[in-house]
């Protein structure tokens, strides 16, 4: 059966099998960037490592540009990389939402979200020590609809909440070791 466009079926397989199986559970995602000109750059994401096995399904890449706004001596070539972030924890929150709504075997008629990154761009530009780089803090609001009651889609969106790999990513802070080399 399919429920909000999920094969409930292959879900609970899936879920039966990484439950016997755990080292299948294990992923390698990868993404690479490069620069093209100021603030204009490109991200590339075509393979990763998962259940196993290195992944071939994708038969093209996906490419995602990223600049500034003028404001931020940009041409507006793309998201900055701050929204792409935003915009990876509401892609990440909804898709969560729709897979724990399918497990449930909720409908969902909607399921919109608005997130917002406060961010004071001196500590990114490096002219105060005082604010950090990143945000200083992110707020989300989700609106979930479907055929359940208020409780069980307030209780799926927190459940996909504690669940979603982004949302943990941000709220506990992951290591994140830098290689360079120049020259």
């Amino acid at each position: 059966m399919v429920r909000n466009g999920v094969d409930t079926h292959r879900l609970l397989a899936t879920l039966d099998l990484l439950a016997s199986r755990p080292e299948l559970g294990r992923f390698r995602l990868r993404a690479s960037n490069r620069w093209i000109d100021g603030t204009h750059n490109r991200s590339t994401i075509r393979g990763f490592h998962g259940a196993g096995c290195e992944d071939t399904s994708r038969a093209a890449p996906f490419e995602l540009d990223a600049g500034a706004p003028a404001v931020l001596l940009g041409t507006d070539t793309g998201a900055t990389p701050a929204e792409h972030l935003l915009h990876a924890l509401a892609a990440d929150l909804t898709t969560a939402i729709v897979y724990v709504a399918a497990a449930r075997r909720v409908e969902l008629a909607s399921v919109d979200s608005e997130v917002v990154g406060h961010i004071d761009v001196r500590g990114c530009l490096g002219l105060d020590g005082e604010p950090g780089s990143g945000s200083e803090r992110v707020a989300v609001t989700l609106r979930i609809a479907g055929d359940a009651p208020e409780a069980v889609l307030r209780a799926i969106a927190e459940h996909a909440a504690a669940h979603s790999p982004v949302h943990d990513m941000l709220r506990r802070g992951v290591h994140v070791a830098v290689d360079v080399s120049a020259g």
